[in-house]
């Protein structure tokens, strides 16, 4: 489902999808008809801008991860601000890309997403996390994190958007040895899937 108020943009995007064999359930130009829709329509992947004419796509995230059980958000945005990326990874986006990515990038975070991927444009995540680690004054809880030396390690990545075989390959580990690592790590961490893991990295400033 796509869902952006500039009905240029959001047809285009629309044909990319459905030209690259994907479904494409809804459209909508504001937050009102997005929420509408999204019971009927059930997609997969939201994929939702941030300036909306009548509620933000943050607003719009807080209130599906709310609900619960709602699609995987990957907001399209113009704004390639930290300030953005932050405040919608805390309201439940799993990922966030530019507007300015391309065609082969919005299809590849489609399908990142889609796996439950957590998707930045490159650079997003490193200034995201630095930038909370600057203006953060939570310390870790390592009582409640008691992770390894190497699922640490798998955490960072994961928090800077790498994908289980990218983080493979940078360790020179199998691909599922690195799904174990991350398995261990959301079963240590009480979570549910790599989005959260972003989010809890962020908010401790987990930093490369």
């Amino acid at each position: 489902m796509v869902v952006d108020d500039h009905p240029m943009w959001r047809d285009a995007v629309g044909r990319d999808l459905a030209d690259a064999g994907y479904d494409v359930v809804a459209t909508a130009p504001d937050a009102a008809s997005a929420l509408r829709r999204l019971p009927a329509a059930r997609p997969d992947v939201l994929l939702l801008d941030l300036q909306l004419p009548d509620r933000s796509g943050v607003e719009v995230a807080r209130e599906l991860a709310a609900r619960g059980g709602g699609p995987r958000i990957l907001v399209l945005s113009a704004s390639g601000e930290q300030d953005d990326v932050l405040e919608a990874v805390k309201a439940g986006a799993t990922g966030y890309l530019v507007k300015s990515a391309s065609r082969e990038e919005l299809l590849a975070a489609v399908a990142a997403t889609a796996a439950g991927e957590a998707v930045f444009t490159p650079g997003l995540a490193g200034l995201v996390l630095g930038e909370f680690r600057r203006t953060s004054a939570a310390p870790a809880d390592e009582e409640q994190a008691p992770l390894t030396p190497r699922e640490t390690e798998v955490l960072r990545m994961v928090a800077k958007g790498l994908s289980s075989r990218q983080i493979a390959e940078r360790l020179v580990l199998s691909h599922r040895t690195v799904q174990n690592h991350t398995q261990n790590i959301l079963g240590k961490l009480q979570m549910n899937n790599r989005a959260q893991l972003v989010r809890y990295a962020i908010e401790r400033g987990i930093e490369e």
